[in-house]
């Protein structure tokens, strides 16, 4: 996915390529899901608001950026927690840098 994450005047000047894992637990899972999405987390909604919210507006930090996501995802689906690791691939000499946070429901 191509985002703006601008700390360097070199990086205002062009989107750059991100990458996302993304883990996470329901607060329930019932023991029979009967093949019923209603039962268990929307995936394709969750990387559809992820995709919103990286969309939203530039950031300097991939920190800043996982750590809304993962806020906002805990909030707005029934998660008990998540994980996700950011990938920016920037630097010359490196496949890329990476942040991952971890948040979990109070």
């Amino acid at each position: 996915m191509l985002a703006y994450i601008v700390v360097s005047e070199k990086e205002r000047a062009t989107s750059q390529q991100l990458s996302f894992d993304l883990h996470f637990a329901s607060l329930s899972q019932p023991e029979a899901l009967k093949e019923d999405l209603l039962l268990t987390v929307d995936y394709a909604a969750v990387s559809q608001r992820l995709e919103q919210i990286v969309q939203e507006r530039p950031r300097k930090l991939i920190e800043t950026l996982a750590d809304e996501i993962t806020m906002f995802l805990l909030e707005e689906f029934s998660l008990s927690w998540i994980e996700l690791t950011v990938r920016k691939f920037i630097l010359p000499n490196a496949d890329f840098v990476a942040v991952t946070t971890r948040r979990e429901k109070s």
